[in-house]
């Protein structure tokens, strides 16, 4: 601050000594105010830099890693069929199996009141013998007929006639044959068998319960094969391909498949195509659960950044860099995979970008920090 002192100059010694004195007072004073305002200003840098975090940095550097896809999905039942009975208004007489089990092809898993169709087979099975014992008579007497004609004992006529007589006796024989067939396979419909090895999954019918045809009793997951379904974005699909490895991890274990069949084309309104993959030991998976599955498409360069200096917020993965002014500035980033300590970063940073590390969760937006080779050891 200046000071302005009057243009006045005593002109005998004795005026000018007091004038002099108050002239000394003054600069001192002003002297002592401008020393005082420096050293508050020493203070308060050195307060400054006290109170900033001590921060350690590491560079976004490119390194060789896996290049895989994350993305979740169900774990469902490769061929889950659907099982009922092909006739109505029968009363379920056995059920045989319970969820969970494991049925071989053929097994018998339920029955149905057959009482009735046993009754009609066995008709069927009668009309059927006394069809064949016509035929066998008629057959006998052609043959005996036929050797008469031959020795002119009995006219063609009466020939032709015996002949016809055997014909419309095998066609009878036929047409029971046909109703027997028809009677025994309405009574194996009253026997609900498994068409494949498989597990028992569903069991929607008690005992007693009166059943229609085409109605779902039992549900059979084929051979007990699971498969691993997601949907991904149009952008994700394009990196991946039939026999691509799918790394499940679920209950401390990793489940490893392989993608079988990728959607040719995406929804059009959801903009997605779906993956699925062969789990051939789905080991802990169970139907129905939903897990996060990591698809492997290759390898090659990622951008890597310490997986420590990742801090996460409202949902979001973040990191930080120190600006000139020693403040902390926050980024938004995309992450992939993360292997040995370091993690890869898809969209947000570029290579040689220096990330805070050690004290990143601490910060905020605009925050001071110091950097320091470790900031662990500077903060004991």
């Amino acid at each position: 601050m200046p000071f302005f002192f009057p243009l006045f100059r005593p002109e005998s010694p004795s005026m000018r000594a007091p004038y002099l004195r108050s002239f000394s007072l003054i600069l001192a004073v002003a002297l002592l105010s401008a020393c005082g305002g420096k050293d508050d200003k020493a203070t308060a840098d050195a307060a400054a830099a006290s109170s900033a975090l001590p921060v350690s940095l590491a560079p976004a550097q490119q390194q060789t890693m896996a290049r895989t896809v994350l993305v979740s999905g169900p774990v469902t039942a490769y061929e889950e069929m659907q099982l009922g009975v092909e006739i109505s208004g029968q009363r379920v007489t056995a059920l045989l199996v319970d969820v969970g089990q494991w049925v071989k092809q053929g097994q018998v898993l339920l029955q149905v009141d057959h009482r009735t169709l046993d009754s009609e087979l066995a008709q069927a099975d009668a009309s059927l013998r006394q069809a064949q014992a016509s035929q066998e008579l008629a057959r006998m007497n052609y043959e005996r007929s036929a050797k008469l004609a031959a020795q002119q004992l009995i006219s063609e006529s009466s020939l032709d006639e015996l002949r016809a007589s055997r014909i419309n006796a095998e066609a009878q024989t036929s047409t029971a044959r046909a109703a027997r067939d028809a009677a025994k396979l309405r009574r194996d419909f009253a026997d609900l068998r498994a068409p494949a090895d498989g597990l028992i999954s569903k069991r929607l019918v008690q005992p007693g319960q009166v059943v229609s045809a085409g109605t779902e009793l039992l549900r059979l997951i084929r051979d007990g094969r699971l498969e691993w379904r997601a949907e991904l974005p149009e952008n994700q699909l394009a990196d991946v391909a039939v026999g691509n490895t799918v790394e499940l991890p679920y209950a401390g274990q990793v489940v490893s498949g392989r993608i079988r069949a990728v959607t040719p084309g995406v929804d059009g309104q959801t903009r997605t195509g779906t993956i699925y993959a062969d789990l051939p030991a789905p080991g802990p998976l169970k139907q129905g659960i939903y897990v996060d599955g990591r698809i492997v498409t290759g390898e090659g360069p990622v951008l890597t950044i310490p997986t420590a200096a990742i801090v996460q917020r409202d949902g979001h993965n973040y990191v930080f860099t120190v600006n000139d002014k020693q403040q902390a500035t926050r980024h938004r980033v995309s992450t992939g995979q993360a292997v040995t300590g370091r993690t890869a970063i898809l969209d947000g940073l570029k290579a040689g970008d220096q990330v805070v590390v050690d004290g990143a969760g601490f910060l905020g937006e605009g925050d001071r920090v110091r950097v320091v080779a470790d900031a662990k050891a500077a903060a004991r």
